[in-house]
């Protein structure tokens, strides 16, 4: 049984219509991409899973439908959002929002072993560790979101334009953690990101949005050798 499941989910914001009927699935463990251009609807699939949407049609998580479930909700059930613009709690250090990633676990012993986690993946957070998230650079508080979704120890993680705004360095910085993170941990991901050569290097499927409905989905390798697709996310 698929983790989580999108049958014929519309979405829309007051009177305007963003997501047509849109159908995909993600294995437990796997890791699938969304391409599209802006306003595709990319970051509202986002959204519609995760309950910030008003939306149709059924979201399975775990074989329940979490249609309508609201943020905190879903977030209970393991749902990690980590959404475009970072989000992260500018007047905390970076300890202190790690730790308010944690808020609903009681594990302390192992809450204080995954800070540890997620300072060695991001060795950048470990020298920041006092500095409050507003003192942050760009790329920081990316790292710095991506490692407080981690903290809620969720089964699925959606990521949401981890690369805007960074520079191409800072962003393959992040992707290489990211990459470790679900070698590591086995952490299901659903990858928005308008560089597809960064996301086709964490995701094994991808689902390509045009005008909120999908036009293409496949495995990874077979999307690399479709010319369409070559021209126009990869350059090629």
């Amino acid at each position: 049984m698929s983790l989580l499941e999108l049958q014929d989910v519309t979405a829309s914001y007051g009177q305007g219509s963003v997501l047509h009927g849109i159908s995909l699935s993600l294995a437990e463990h796997g890791a699938t991409g969304i391409l599209g251009a802006n306003g595709a609807g990319k970051t509202t699939t986002l959204r519609a899973i995760s309950g910030t949407v008003r939306t149709t049609g059924r979201i399975l998580f775990d074989g329940r439908d979490i249609s309508g479930l609201g943020p905190d909700r879903t977030a209970r059930l393991g749902i990690a959002h980590v959404p475009e613009g970072r989000g992260t709690l500018p007047q905390l250090s970076v300890r202190e929002n790690l730790l308010v990633g944690a808020y609903q676990r009681r594990d302390r012993k192992q809450i204080a072993t995954d800070v540890d986690y997620c300072l060695d993946l991001f060795p950048q957070l470990q020298q920041r560790i006092a500095s409050h998230a507003a003192a942050l650079s760009g790329g920081e508080q990316q790292m710095l979101a991506v490692a407080r979704a981690f903290m809620a120890k969720p089964r699925l993680m959606l990521l949401d334009e981890a690369s805007l705004g960074l520079a191409p360095s800072t962003a393959r910085h992040v992707y290489e953690a990211v990459r470790r993170l679900r070698r590591e941990t086995g952490l299901s991901m659903l990858v928005v990101e308008q560089n597809a050569v960064l996301a086709f290097s964490v995701v094994e499927h991808v689902t390509v949005l045009e005008t909120g409905r999908v036009t293409v989905e496949g495995r990874t390798d077979e999307l690399m050798g479709m010319d369409s697709v070559r021209r126009a996310y990869l350059g090629g």
